[in-house]
C-alpha cells in the first residue's frame, strides 16, 4: 500500500512536492488549456501518478530497486506513447514491430504491478485472468470461448489505442475525478475538517446518543468531499471515537457508528467515492443530474442510521456531548466557513453559471486555495500555510495517483470484455440463469458485487459488476441510472459485511475491539445500505430530485417511514415477536405498491 507518511529526508520531500506540484498543476492545466489528444493527456496521467506508486511506497531494498525500475520503464513507455501519438492513431490498435510490442509488455506488466503496490492483489489477479482469457480463450470449447484476436490487435487494442488502459475510463480519471481529488485535499488541508466537526457537534451534540449523532453528520459531511470509506474513518474516528469511547459507549457500537457514518460518505454527493463521475461516462447522464438522483437515497442511509442509533438509546445510556466540549456559536460559523465558501462556489458553477463540474471545481479549489492562508484564530502563521499547501500537494497527488492505479488496471478488464465479446456472454448467463425475471437478476448481481467488493475497492467493483451486470438490468426494464446505482450501492456494502470489511478493520483497530462484534453492530445499524438500493427499483420516483421533486420527496417520506420501523425493529426492540411485526410492517411500507411488485 502507498505510504501516507512523506519522506524524511529533505532532498527526497523536495523532489516528492516538485512532483505533486507537477501533478496538479498538469491536471488543472487541461481544464484551461482547450483540447488535448487523448494519447498524450493520458499517458501523462499514468506517468504522473507511477512515482508516488513506485518509489515513494517504502518497503524493503529489493522493493524499493524493482520499483525504481518498473516506474522508469513504465513512464518511459507512457512518454513513448505520448511522443508517437500521432503516428498510433492511424495504426488504429495494431502494433507493428518488436519495439511497439515490449512497449505493450511494459505498460501491462506497469498497469498490474502498479496496481497490486497500490492496493493489494485482488484487483490485478481479476485483470492477469481477464488477460489470460483474452490471449488464449479460443482454446475453451462452448459457449464461453471466443474466436481469438491477432496478438498484435488484441495487446495494441488495450495499449496503443483507446479502447483499453487509455480508454474512457481513465479519461474520467484524468479529467474529473483528479480534479475533485485536488478539490478535497485542498479544503482538508485547511480548517474544513474542523468546521465540519463543529457544524455537527452544534447541531447534534446536545441530543441522547449525540456523539453518535456527531460522527454520523461529520462524516456524512465530511465523505461528501473525501469519498473514500477508509479515509472517512482515519479522519472522522480520530475525533469522534474517543469522544464516544470517554462518554461509556459500548466499544462495538461506537466503532460500528464510525464504520457506518463513513460508508456513507461513498454514496453522498458530490464526489460519491470518484463513482459519480464513472457513472456520468458509462451512462452518458449529466453529472449534475446523478448528483440530484445520488441525494435522496443517500439521505434515507443516513436517516436510518439516525434512527438505529436512538434505538440503541433505549438500552443504553449514551449520553449527549458535554456543553464545554460543544463549540460556541461564533466558533462555529468562522469555522464553517472554510467549507462553505468552496462549497457555494462550487454549486454555482455548476448550477447557476452553468459550467462543467470540473471547472466549477477549479473556481472552488482557487477558492479553497485562498482560505489556507486563513484560520479561525485570525492569526498569520507562515510555517502553518506552509505546511498546509505541502499537505494540499502531497496529499492531492496520492490520492489522484491511487484512483488511477485503480481505474486503469480496471480498465483492462474492461477492454478485454469489449474485445473478446465475454460481457455480452456474461449478461446472456445473468438472462438465462434468472429466467429473464427481474428479482432473481438483481439477486445474482447483488452476491456478484458483495463477492467482487470484498476484494477490490469500491468504484472497481462497481465499475466491473456494472459491465457484465448493468445491460442485463437494463434489458429487463430498469432505467439505466437505476440499474448503474443499484450496482454501485451493493458494490459498498463489503465495507460492513463480513468476512471482508474494509471499514470495519479500521474501525474496530482504532478502537481495540473484536471486528466481528463491531460488523454485526455495524451491520444493524447500516440496514439502510441492503434496503434503500431495493427501494430504488420499486418506487424509482426517488431518483427524480431534479425532474418532479415533489413526487421524489414523497418517495422519500413513504421509504423513510418504513426504513424507520425496520431500523428501530433490528435494533429497538429486544422480543422477536416484536422485531418481526416491525420489520414485516416497516418492508410491507416501502415496497407495497411500488414498481415491479
Amino acid at each position: 500500500m502507498i505510504n501516507s507518511q512523506p519522506a524524511s529526508s529533505p532532498v527526497s520531500r523536495t523532489i516528492m512536492l516538485v512532483l505533486a506540484a507537477m501533478l496538479v498543476a498538469f491536471h488543472l492545466g487541461l481544464i484551461f488549456s482547450g483540447l488535448v489528444p487523448n494519447l498524450v493527456s493520458r499517458p501523462i496521467h499514468l506517468a504522473l501518478a507511477l512515482p508516488w506508486i513506485f518509489l515513494f511506497a517504502g518497503g524493503g531494498l529489493v522493493s524499493r530497486t524493482s520499483g525504481a525500475i518498473i516506474c522508469a520503464a513504465g513512464v518511459a513507455a507512457c512518454l513513448w506513447v505520448t511522443a508517437n501519438q500521432e503516428m498510433l492513431s492511424d495504426q488504429y490498435g495494431f502494433l507493428e514491430g518488436d519495439l511497439q510490442l515490449l512497449i505493450a509488455a511494459v505498460l501491462l506488466i506497469t498497469v498490474l504491478e502498479g496496481a497490486r503496490r497500490a492496493i493489494g492483489w485482488p484487483l490485478p489477479i481479476v485483470a492477469a485472468l481477464a488477460l489470460g482469457y483474452g490471449l488464449f480463450g479460443q482454446h475453451i470449447p462452448g459457449e464461453f470461448g471466443h474466436s481469438g484476436t491477432p496478438l498484435a490487435s488484441f495487446l495494441g487494442t488495450l495499449t496503443i489505442a483507446e479502447g483499453g488502459i487509455w480508454g474512457s475510463l481513465t479519461g474520467v480519471s484524468v479529467n474529473v475525478v483528479a480534479i475533485f481529488v485536488i478539490f478535497g485535499a485542498v479544503l482538508n488541508a485547511g480548517e474544513a475538517g474542523q468546521g465540519f466537526m463543529n457544524v455537527a457537534a452544534a447541531a447534534a451534540g446536545r441530543l441522547k446518543g449525540g456523539a453518535a449523532k456527531v460522527s454520523v453528520l461529520s462524516s456524512a459531511l465530511f465523505g461528501s468531499i473525501s469519498g473514500s470509506a477508509s479515509a472517512n474513518v482515519a479522519s472522522t474516528g480520530a475525533i469522534t471515537l474517543p469522544a464516544m469511547t470517554r462518554l461509556g459507549y459500548p466499544k462495538r457500537l461506537a466503532a460500528a457508528v464510525e464504520a457506518v457514518a463513513s460508508s456513507g460518505g461513498q454514496i453522498m454527493p458530490p464526489l460519491m467515492g470518484a463513482g459519480a463521475f464513472v457513472m456520468v461516462e458509462l451512462t452518458r447522464v449529466p453529472y449534475t443530474q446523478i448528483m440530484l438522483a445520488a441525494l435522496l437515497p443517500a439521505i434515507l442511509y443516513f436517516f436510518a442510521v439516525w434512527i438505529g442509533i436512538n434505538a440503541y438509546a433505549r438500552h443504553h445510556d449514551l449520553a449527549a456531548v458535554a456543553a464545554e466540549d460543544r463549540p460556541n456559536l461564533r466558533r462555529v460559523a468562522i469555522t464553517s466557513g472554510f467549507f462553505l465558501v468552496p462549497f457555494l462556489v462550487l454549486l454555482y458553477g455548476m448550477f447557476v453559471a452553468q459550467y462543467t463540474p470540473q471547472y466549477a471545481a477549479c473556481m472552488a479549489i482557487i477558492a479553497g486555495f485562498v482560505l489556507l492562508f486563513f484560520n479561525a484564530s485570525g492569526t498569520f502563521d507562515i510555517r502553518q500555510i506552509l505546511a498546509r499547501l505541502e499537505s494540499a500537494l502531497l496529499t492531492s497527488a496520492r490520492q489522484v495517483s491511487i484512483i488511477a492505479s485503480i481505474i486503469v488496471c480496471a480498465s483492462i478488464i474492461i477492454g478485454v470484455l469489449a474485445i473478446t465479446g465475454l460481457g455480452v456472454k456474461i449478461t446472456s448467463l445473468i438472462l438465462s440463469g434468472s429466467g429473464g425475471l427481474l428479482w432473481p437478476s438483481l439477486f445474482l448481481t447483488a452476491l456478484a458485487c458483495l463477492f467482487l467488493g470484498m476484494e477490490v475497492p469500491t468504484t472497481a467493483a462497481y465499475v466491473i459488476c456494472v459491465s457484465v451486470a448493468g445491460p442485463a438490468l437494463i434489458q429487463q426494464g430498469l432505467d439505466p441510472l437505476q440499474a448503474h446505482l443499484f450496482v454501485f450501492w451493493f458494490a459498498l456494502i463489503s465495507t460492513i459485511t463480513p468476512p471482508v470489511c474494509g471499514a470495519v478493520f479500521i474501525a474496530a483497530g482504532m478502537i481495540e475491539e473484536n471486528w466481528l462484534k463491531v460488523a454485526f453492530t455495524a451491520m444493524a445499524l447500516g440496514i439502510g445500505l441492503y434496503i434503500v438500493p431495493l427501494a430504488m427499483i420499486t418506487n424509482p420516483t426517488v431518483l427524480e430530485l431534479g425532474d418532479a421533486p415533489v413526487s421524489a420527496l414523497l418517495a422519500t417520506a413513504k421509504i423513510a417511514v418504513g426504513l424507520g420501523f425496520v431500523s428501530f425493529g433490528v435494533i429497538g426492540y429486544k422480543a422477536l415477536p416484536a422485531k418481526i411485526a416491525a420489520i414485516c410492517l416497516g418492508l410491507l411500507v416501502i415496497f407495497l405498491g411500488g414498481q415491479y411488485i
